[in-house]
């Protein structure tokens, strides 16, 4: 069911061991600093393989998460916004993942550009409860999904490359 390669990466990516989320106020710096750890690995390894996709950070409390991400398509660099928030009942729910320059051009969306990951990714998330953090998400849900919906949408005309200019930069 799952490919060699998605094996790799999933193992490479620390477990997480504590079960918290906001509202366990001593807990959740504890399991904030694991899922920073199993980030860092993650983006690590990915650099290491020529694989670099995206770059994260929170806010102060670590429950607000932006960034962006890219697709690398007919060798042009694609790039989205990323934006998150971490659900109270976290991590027993997964965070839900938007690119929300996206919104509303691809029925695999829910409103704010949230990208749907309900069939797949989330009962892989439920069977992995607390052990699945923020990387794992990264790599077992945006990651798949942007390789899927990316080049349909460019194939489709929905997205067009734009090119970087020095405002945009």
């Amino acid at each position: 069911m799952v490919d060699e390669s998605t094996r790799k990466t999933l193992s490479s990516i620390p477990l997480l061991q504590t079960k918290a989320g906001p509202r366990d106020k001593e807990l959740w710096t504890t399991r904030l600093k694991e899922e920073y750890q199993a980030l860092i690995k993650y983006v690590q390894n990915n650099k290491t393989a020529d694989n670099d996709w995206f770059r994260l950070e929170s806010d102060k409390t670590g429950t607000k998460w932006f960034g962006k991400c890219w697709y690398v398509h007919n060798l042009l660099k694609y790039e989205f916004d990323l934006e998150f928030d971490i659900p109270v009942t976290y991590p027993t729910t997964a965070p839900e993942l938007a690119l929300p320059g996206l919104d509303g051009k691809t029925a695999k969306m829910y409103r704010g550009g949230k990208i749907c990951l309900t069939d797949h990714f989330k009962p892989l998330w439920a069977r992995n409860v607390p052990r699945f953090g923020i990387a794992h998400a990264m790599a077992l849900g945006l990651g798949p999904w942007l390789a899927v919906e990316i080049p349909d949408l460019i194939e489709k005309g929905v997205i067009s490359y734009q090119e970087k200019t020095e405002q945009t930069k």
